[in-house]
C-alpha cells in the first residue's frame, strides 16, 4: 500500500498509490504500540482529511476511524474533539451525518470525559443539520442513546434533547419528552444524575404548557430522589425553571421544593442551596426572594456544618444588595444580621474567612449610622481575630468603611488596630496593610501621617522578609508622590539615608533599593544634592552585592541627576568599579558606564 511499491506489481498505477499514502500511513501509526504516536496521528486527521478531499474522507477516513473506537481514552478523547470540527472536511452541512456513526459510538464508551467531548461535538455537528436530516438522522441517534443497554449511552443521550427537541416535528417532540422521563425514573443513579443536570437545559426549549404538566413533574421527584447526589442537581435546575415561569407559577411549582432542598438531610444539598442561592435570587424575584429565600438564608446561615455556613456566609453581600430596596435595611438588621453577628465568631476559619470577604460590602448598604453602631464593632474583632486570612480580607476592604464612615470615624476607630496589625507575625497581612498606607494616608492625611504612620513606614524597610522591603520601598516613593518632595527632603529621606551606614548589608542594599524609587519622586534636585553623595560613597562599601547595586542604582538614576555631576562624579566611581575584583560588579559598572554614556 506504500507508494513506490505497485509500480512493477500488478500495474497499479503510483498515482493511485500516492493517493494512499495518508491512509496507509494512519493505519500503520493507529496500529502502533506508542501511545503517544496514536495521539499525535489522531491529532492530524484535519490534515489528512485535506489531503484525501471530502469523498474520500466520507468513504475511507470516516468508516476507518469507528475501528479505534477501542483505543486510550487519551487518543479516544482527542479523536472526539476533532471530529467536532469536522463537518467542512467531509463536505459541508449537506454530509454532516456521516459524522454521526464514530460520535455515537464515543459516546458510549465508559470513560466519562470521553463521552461528554463526544456529547459536545455531536451537538456542534446538529447544528449542521437541516431539519430533514436531523428527523432523518440524528433523532434516532438519540432515540438509540436513550433506550441504550448501558448506562453510559443513557447519560450521554441526556445531553443530546436540548438541541434536538425545537426543530423536530410534533410528533416527535412528544416521544422525547416520553424518553427524557424514562431517562429520569432510570434505575441506575448515574443516569438519573446526567438528567437531572441537563433539566433546566431542557426545560428552556420545552413548551410552557409541557414544561408545566411534565418538565415539573421530573424536577419533583428528582429532587425527592434516595441519592443526594441527584438531588444537589435538581437545585440547579430550579434556577433555570424558575427563571421561565410567572411569579405565580414559581410560588406555586418550584418554591416548595427549594425550601425542602434548603432543609435537606443531607449536607451537599443544603450546601447547594446556599452555593447557588444569588442565582436562585435572581431567578424568583423581589417577592418571593423576601417571603421564602429569607427565612432559608437565615437557617443555612446557621447549619450544623462548617461547609454549608460558609457557602452562605460569602453569599451574604450579593444576597442583602439584591433584596427589596424597600424592605432591605428591615430584612438585614432583623434577620441576617443576628446570624452574621454569631458567624464573626464561628468556630471554624473557613466560615469566618468566607464572611471577612464580603463583610464590608454591606456598609454601602447600611449606611453610615448602621455601620458604625452595628459594622464597625464586628470589623474590629474581625482585625484581631486567630486567623490571619480573616485579617487579611478585613484589611483589603477597608475602602469600603471609609467611604460610609469618612476618614475621622475610620482613624478613631479602626486605626489603632492596623497599627497593631502592622507588626502582625503573618508577613500576608503585614504586606496587606503596606499595599493600603498610601490611600490611608491620603485619606488621614500629611500630620495624621506623621504622627501616626511615619514610624510604621519606616520599621517596614529593615522587615526580615524580603517581599516586605520590597512593598515598603515602593510604599515611599507613593507617599513621596502623594505628599510632595519637600515633605520627603524634611520626613523621609534623612531616615532612608541613616540605613547606607546600617550594619546589615541587606539594609544598606535596601537603601539603594529606595533610592532607585525615591529619585523618580523627588525630583533632579533632591536626587543630585542630597541622595548622590551617600550612592557614591557607598561604592567603597565591602560587600560586593552592595558595590554592583551601586552601579546598577547610578544607571537607574541617571535621568534624575544634574547632567553637570555625570562626567566629574559619577563617571570616575563606575569607571574604578568596572576594574573590581568581583566579576559581577564590573559587569554590572561596564553595564551603567554604557548606559549613562546612551
Amino acid at each position: 500500500m506504500m507508494a513506490g511499491a505497485g509500480g512493477a506489481a500488478g500495474g497499479v498505477d503510483a498515482a493511485a498509490d500516492d493517493s494512499l499514502y495518508p491512509i496507509a500511513v494512519l493505519i500503520d501509526e493507529l496500529k502502533n504500540d506508542d501511545v503517544q504516536l496514536r495521539l499525535n496521528s489522531i491529532k492530524k486527521l484535519s490534515t489528512i482529511a485535506l489531503a484525501l478531499g471530502v469523498e474520500r474522507t466520507r468513504a475511507e477516513l470516516i468508516p476507518f476511524l469507528k475501528e479505534t473506537i477501542y483505543d486510550e481514552d487519551e487518543v479516544l478523547l482527542a479523536l472526539a474533539e476533532q471530529l467536532g470540527e469536522f463537518v467542512s472536511l467531509v463536505g459541508g452541512a449537506e454530509h454532516a451525518w456521516c459524522l454521526l456513526t464514530p460520535l455515537e459510538a464515543l459516546a458510549s464508551v465508559e470513560e466519562t470525559v470521553v463521552r461528554d467531548r463526544a456529547v459536545e461535538s455531536l451537538k456542534a455537528v446538529a447544528a449542521h443539520h437541516s431539519a430533514a436530516h436531523l428527523e432523518e438522522y440524528f433523532f434516532p441517534l438519540v432515540q438509540r442513546l436513550a433506550a441504550g443497554d448501558w448506562f453510559s449511552t443513557r447519560t450521554s443521550a441526556c445531553g443530546l434533547f436540548a438541541c434536538c427537541y425545537p426543530r423536530v416535528p410534533t410528533v416527535l417532540r412528544a416521544e422525547l419528552r416520553q424518553h427524557f422521563r424514562l431517562l429520569c425514573q432510570d434505575d441506575t443513579p448515574m443516569v438519573r444524575r446526567a438528567a437531572a443536570a441537563k433539566l433546566g437545559e431542557f426545560a428552556k426549549v420545552v413548551e410552557l404548557e409541557y414544561l408545566k404538566s411534565e418538565i415539573i413533574a421530573m424536577f419533583v421527584n428528582l429532587a425527592q430522589d434516595e441519592q443526594d447526589s441527584v438531588r444537589l442537581l435538581a437545585v440547579e435546575a430550579s434556577i433555570s425553571i424558575a427563571g421561565l415561569l410567572a411569579t405565580d407559577d414559581v410560588e406555586q411549582l418550584v418554591m416548595p421544593t427549594v425550601r425542602s432542598c434548603a432543609v435537606d438531610n443531607s449536607w451537599r444539598v443544603r450546601y447547594m442551596v446556599a452555593d447557588k442561592f444569588g442565582e436562585l435570587q435572581a431567578a424568583v424575584g423581589p417577592d418571593l426572594a423576601r417571603a421564602d429565600l429569607v427565612p432559608a438564608f437565615q437557617s443555612l446561615l446557621k447549619d450544623l456544618e462548617a461547609e454549608v455556613r460558609a457557602a452562605a456566609a460569602s453569599k451574604v453581600q450579593e444576597f442583602c444588595m439584591h433584596l427589596d430596596k424597600t424592605h432591605q435595611e428591615q430584612i438585614i438588621m432583623n434577620s441576617i444580621m443576628p446570624q452574621i453577628k454569631e458567624l464573626v465568631v464561628d468556630p471554624n476559619q473557613h466560615v469566618k474567612t468566607a464572611l471577612a470577604s464580603v463583610i464590608m460590602g454591606l456598609c454601602p448598604i447600611l449606611g453610615r449610622d448602621n455601620t458604625i453602631e452595628h459594622l464597625l464593632p464586628l470589623f474590629l474583632s474581625q482585625l484581631k481575630d486567630e486567623c490571619a486570612d480573616v485579617r487579611l480580607n478585613i484589611i483589603s476592604n477597608l475602602e469600603c468603611v471609609n467611604e460610609v464612615i469618612g476618614i475621622q470615624q475610620l482613624s478613631q476607630s479602626l486605626l489603632p488596630a492596623i497599627v497593631e496589625l502592622a507588626e502582625d507575625t503573618k508577613w500576608r497581612v503585614r504586606l496587606a496593610i503596606i499595599e493600603y498606607m498610601p490611600l490611608l494616608a491620603g485619606q488621614l492625611g500629611q500630620e495624621v501621617f506623621d504622627e501616626k504612620l511615619s514610624a510604621l513606614c519606616m520599621s517596614w524597610l529593615v522587615d526580615h522578609v524580603n517581599a516586605i522591603r520590597e512593598a515598603a520601598t515602593l510604599n515611599l516613593k507613593k507617599l513621596v508622590e502623594q505628599f510632595g518632595p519637600h515633605w520627603a527632603e524634611t520626613n523621609i529621606v534623612p531616615k532612608v539615608l541613616s540605613m547606607s551606614q546600617d550594619q546589615n548589608y541587606l539594609h544598606r542594599m535596601t537603601y539603594l533599593f529606595c533610592i532607585n524609587l525615591l529619585a523618580e519622586a523627588c525630583g533632579k534636585d533632591i536626587t543630585t544634592r542630597v541622595l548622590l553623595p551617600t550612592v557614591l560613597a557607598m561604592a567603597e562599601d565591602n560587600v560586593a552585592n552592595v558595590r554592583f547595586n551601586v552601579a546598577k542604582t547610578l544607571q537607574k538614576i541617571g535621568p534624575w541627576l544634574d547632567p553637570g555631576v555625570i562626567q566629574p562624579q559619577v563617571k570616575p566611581v563606575l569607571e574604578k568599579l568596572n576594574v573590581d575584583p568581583d566579576v559581577d560588579v564590573k559587569y554590572f559598572a561596564s553595564e551603567a558606564i554604557a548606559g549613562l554614556a546612551g
